[in-house]
């Protein structure tokens, strides 16, 4: 034993030995537990492997890696979040694929050592891209994530050629129905969520700011592009647009088009699909639930996705080429994300006490299909009697009414 222990010891059974009646006695101060300081970041970093992270550290404006803190949960090729020395920047690395980001995520949020509360939350990857939307290089922030792989699935080349079946332009199915075109009639609640889209604005155009860089390298490869998508030659550009979520990593035309009505299909026409990534609705699940919980704000999400290749190939490449080896944007792509990612954290930090300690006022719905924040999703469908899919009335957790949503009974 310690000499300091064993003194706090002797501090804490003097009072018995010095009387002859036994009484309740205050504990000495060394044998209180000391209050945990919570550490309240202003912007919470959430990248998902250690290239997106490693190129974070280093830089001029902050380090990340002055406070290194180990929270129980995390993945353990990634056990500790990262803080800068007063606890304004911190940085967490999910691990890839959805259950490494909803695992980490939930137990960021059980950790007593944040106060998540008014936390800005920068999920920060690279990602897939639409070459019709945005060249390489490209930095794009979301309005909507859409969990694309969460359907019925059929082998493509199985597809129905019946007259009738004229719609199975894929092999993707929605839950509950029988059609690729038909909205999903069973749902699970983390198909689909909207986030603020004036902070979604405000973080775009934050980004301008930044000088946006492409290689030599990636130039070249976007020029095989030119005579299908005159946007993939382009310098890279700040857009906002969407992303979908599926643990499948795919390529090819054939399902970016059928993960693009998919996204039009819930969304109720008002998304637009452009960059494909693997962990963003779970991220999202987890902190919807922890807003649920009170412990973080939803308002304050900013999803941003560096395009590091195309989600398609070029006139004349194969599926595979393009899979295997389209990834000429990768440099690009995660040199801008942080370029990209300064200039929005300078913003918010740079005005905290004045507009964003409270908050950037939402216009919008954001939250979940199920409305579990509260409101009812503008993207849910107009949809009329006999049109196949049950109607009826929900109530979300708040007991707020969520009217035509379709749902299986159970």
């Amino acid at each position: 034993m310690s000499p300091s222990f064993l003194w706090c010891l002797a501090l804490l059974l003097l009072p018995f030995l010095l009387s002859t009646t036994i009484s309740a006695a205050p504990l000495p101060h060394c044998l209180i537990k000391k209050q945990v300081n919570k550490i309240t970041p202003k912007i919470f970093i959430v990248n998902h492997f250690n290239l997106e992270s490693d190129a974070w550290y280093g830089i001029p404006d902050f380090d990340l890696l002055a406070r290194n803190i180990s929270i129980p949960g995390l993945s353990s090729m990634f056990p500790e979040a990262h803080c800068t020395v007063d606890g304004d920047i911190c940085q967490v690395i999910t691990g890839m694929g959805e259950i490494n980001a909803a695992v980490s995520i939930t137990n960021l949020l059980a950790s007593p050592l944040f106060d998540l509360r008014k936390t800005y939350f920068l999920i920060a990857g690279i990602a897939g891209i639409n070459p019709d939307i945005a060249p390489l290089g490209s930095i794009t922030f979301a309005r909507y994530a859409v969990q694309v792989g969460l359907q019925y699935e059929i082998d493509s080349r199985e597809l129905p050629t019946s007259p009738s079946s004229k719609d199975f332009t894929t092999g993707y199915i929605p839950f509950g129905v029988t059609s690729p075109s038909q909205y999903p009639a069973t749902i699970y609640g983390t198909e689909i969520f909207e986030l603020n889209a004036n902070l979604r604005h405000v973080a775009a155009t934050f980004a301008a700011a930044a000088n946006l860089s492409i290689t030599a390298e990636a130039q070249a490869y976007s020029l095989k592009y030119a005579s299908a998508a005159a946007t993939a030659v382009t310098n890279p550009l700040i857009v906002e647009c969407d992303v979908v979520t599926s643990d499948t990593w795919f390529s090819g035309a054939l399902l970016a088009h059928a993960f693009a009505n998919y996204t039009s299909l819930l969304t109720n026409g008002s998304g637009v699909y452009c960059t494909t990534a693997q962990e963003d609705n779970a991220t999202l699940e987890s902190l919807l639930r922890g807003a649920v919980a009170g412990t973080v704000d939803f308002g304050r999400i900013i999803v941003m996705r560096a395009g590091s290749d195309f989600d398609r190939p070029w006139e004349g490449q194969g599926v595979l080429e393009n899979l295997f080896e389209g990834y000429a944007g990768f440099g690009s792509s995660v040199g801008n994300l942080v370029r990209v990612g300064r200039e929005v954290i300078r913003g918010i930090l740079g005005d905290w006490d004045g507009r964003f300690e409270g908050g950037v006022v939402a216009e919008n719905y954001f939250g979940d299909i199920w409305g579990s924040l509260g409101g009812v999703p503008e993207f849910l469908p107009q949809m009329e009697e006999g049109d196949g899919l049950e109607k009826r009335r929900m109530m979300s957790k708040r007991g707020r009414a969520n009217k035509g949503m379709p749902v299986m009974r159970l």
